[in-house]
C-alpha cells in the first residue's frame, strides 16, 4: 500500500510541477492583461455588490458563502502550515502572488457560470458551472460530463470523507485517550445526521446555513489569530523579513529552496482558494443577480478573503509563535502554535474551529456535486443515491485513514483545473465583453443590468431574457432598470 501511495504522490508531483502550475500562472497573467487588472481595479465594486437588494432566491452573498464554505476548510489551517514546513516562510509570499494573479481566473470562470446558468426547479433558484458552459458555449457535452464526474467524485465523495476524518482526528486529539473503536463510528453518524439536515432542504436552506456558519467560524479564527500575533508582536519584523527573504532565496543556503518555496506557495494557494479550478463557479451560478459581472466580482473577493485574510492569519500565527516545524501533519504545527501562546485551551479552541471549517466545507462540497448531478441527469433516484453516498462518506471518513485518498484527490482536483482552464481560455472573450458592458453602465451612473440582447451573437444562454418593453440592445441600459436602479 505504501508503494502505491508513493507512486501516486510521484505522479501527482510531476503533473502539478511541469503542467498545471505553469498553466495556472500563464492563464492568470493573460486574464489580468486582457481585463486590465479588473481583479485589482474593481475592489470597490466587489464591496458594493454585497450591499445589493435582497431577493427571494440565493443572494450574491449567499452564493459567496456557499463557495467560501468549500474554499475555507482545513487547508487554511493545515495546508498553510504544511507549505511553510516544506517550502519555508517564502512560500507565504508566493501564496499571496498566486491569489492576486489567480483572482483573474476566478473572475472569468464565475462570470461565465452566471451567463450560462440554468433555472432550477424552485422559483428564483439557478444551477450552473463549468459543465454548463462547456456544453452550451463550446458545444461539447462530453467535456461537461467529464468535468461533472470529476467534481462529483472529488468534492461530493472524496473531500467529504477527508473533512470528516479531519474532524474525527481533531476531536480525538482534544479529548485524549478516547476509545476510537466506538467513538469514531458514533461521531461519523452524528456528522452524517447534521449534514443530512442541510442537504435535504434545498439550496436556499443551504445558503442560510452557510451564511451563518461561515462568518462565525472566520471571525472566531481571526480573533484568536490576532491575539496570538499580538502576544508575539516582537517577532513580526523578523517574520516579515523571513517571508520576503525566503521568497527570493536571500536567506536560503540551497538554490533549490527558491523553487520549493514557489511551488509550495502556488500549489497550496491553489488548493485553498480554488481560483481557476472550476469548483467555485458552481456556487456562483446559483446567485440571483442583475449582471453576471457582479457575481464574478463577488467570487474574486472570495479568493482574497480566503488567501490574503484567512491563510495569512495562519501563516502569521505559525511564524510568530515559532513552533517546531518537525511535524509533517500541518494541523499539528498550527495547533502547537495555538497551545504555545494561549495554553492548552488554545488547542481545544482550534479543534472547535477545525470542526466548523471542515463541516462547512462538507456542505459546500455537497452542493458542488448536487449541481453537477443535475447537469448529467434529472433522475430523482440518482440524486437520492448521491445523497446517500455522500452521507456514507461522512461516516466512513471518520472511521478510516485517508492518506491515499488525499493523494488521489490531488490528481482529480488537478484534472478539474486542467479541463476548466483549457475551456475558459477561448471563452474569456465573452467574459470581457460582459465586463465592458458592466463598466459602460457604471460610467453612465447606472446599477448594471444585463439582458442577452446587449451582446449580439450569444448562443446557449437560457436566462437573461429581455423583459417586455425594456427596450433594444442599442440603448445604454434596459429602460426598466435605467429609472429604478440608478446608483
Amino acid at each position: 500500500m505504501s508503494s502505491l501511495d508513493a507512486l501516486i504522490v510521484d505522479v501527482n508531483d510531476v503533473f502539478w510541477t511541469y503542467l498545471l502550475v505553469p498553466l495556472i500562472a500563464i492563464a492568470g497573467l493573460y486574464f489580468t492583461l486582457r481585463s486590465r487588472g479588473a481583479q485589482l481595479r474593481l475592489v470597490p465594486d466587489m464591496l458594493r455588490v454585497f450591499k445589493g437588494k435582497r431577493s427571494d432566491g440565493v443572494t450574491p452573498f449567499g452564493a459567496f458563502t456557499i463557495s467560501a464554505a468549500a474554499r475555507i476548510g482545513t487547508g487554511n489551517v493545515a495546508g498553510v502550515a504544511a507549505a511553510i514546513t516544506l517550502g519555508g516562510p517564502g512560500a507565504v509570499f508566493w501564496m499571496w502572488m498566486m491569489a492576486l494573479v489567480g483572482a483573474a481566473s476566478a473572475f472569468v470562470e464565475s462570470v461565465l457560470a452566471q451567463l450560462y446558468k440554468a433555472r432550477g426547479k424552485e422559483p428564483g433558484t439557478y444551477r450552473g458551472g463549468p459543465a454548463y458552459y462547456m456544453q452550451r458555449a463550446l458545444g461539447k457535452r462530453w467535456l461537461g460530463v467529464l468535468f461533472a464526474v470529476l467534481v462529483t467524485l472529488t468534492f461530493g465523495f472524496v473531500l467529504t470523507a477527508v473533512q470528516s476524518n479531519t474532524i474525527a482526528v481533531a476531536v480525538e486529539g482534544s479529548l485524549g485517550g478516547v476509545e476510537s473503536g466506538w467513538f469514531t463510528p458514533m461521531l461519523g453518524l452524528g456528522l452524517a445526521g447534521l449534514l443530512a439536515l442541510a442537504v435535504f432542504f434545498g439550496v436556499k436552506r443551504l445558503a442560510k446555513v452557510t451564511s451563518t456558519l461561515v462568518p462565525a467560524m472566520a471571525v472566531l479564527y481571526l480573533i484568536l489569530g490576532t491575539v496570538i500575533v499580538a502576544l508575539n508582536a516582537g517577532q513580526i519584523p523578523g517574520m516579515l523579513g523571513d517571508i520576503v527573504g525566503g521568497a527570493f532565496g536571500l536567506r536560503e543556503a540551497a538554490g533549490g529552496a527558491i523553487g520549493t518555496a514557489i511551488l509550495q506557495g502556488v500549489r497550496r494557494g491553489m488548493f485553498s482558494n480554488e481560483a481557476g479550478m472550476g469548483s467555485a463557479p458552481n456556487a456562483a451560478a446559483s446567485a440571483e443577480t442583475s449582471h453576471p459581472v457582479k457575481q464574478g466580482l463577488v467570487q474574486t473577493f472570495g479568493v482574497y478573503f480566503d488567501t490574503l485574510v484567512v491563510c495569512t492569519m495562519t501563516a502569521f500565527v505559525v511564524l510568530s509563535a515559532n513552533p517546531s516545524l518537525a511535524e509533517r501533519g500541518g494541523a499539528d504545527v498550527t495547533q502547537s502554535a495555538f497551545a504555545a501562546t494561549l495554553g492548552d485551551w488554545g488547542a481545544h479552541a482550534l479543534t472547535l474551529i477545525v470542526f466548523m471549517l471542515a463541516f462547512s466545507s462538507m456542505i459546500g462540497n455537497y452542493y458542488y456535486g448536487e449541481s453537477n448531478i443535475q447537469f448529467m441527469t434529472g433522475s430523482r433516484s440518482v440524486m437520492t443515491g448521491y445523497r446517500v453516498v455522500v452521507l456514507s462518506c461522512a461516516v466512513l471518513g471518520a472511521m478510516g485513514s485517508v492518506s491515499i485518498v488525499w493523494s488521489l484527490a490531488d490528481i482529480t482536483m488537478g484534472a478539474m483545473a486542467l479541463v476548466n482552464l483549457l475551456s475558459i481560455l477561448p471563452l474569456s472573450a465573452v467574459a470581457f465583453k460582459l465586463l465592458r458592458d458592466y463598466q459602460q453602465q457604471r460610467q453612465a451612473g447606472l446599477d448594471p443590468v444585463f439582458t442577452r440582447d446587449r451582446i449580439p451573437g450569444l448562443h446557449g444562454v437560457e436566462c437573461w431574457s429581455p423583459e417586455p418593453g425594456s427596450g433594444s440592445a442599442d440603448q445604454p441600459a434596459p429602460a426598466k432598470a435605467s429609472a429604478a436602479t440608478r446608483s
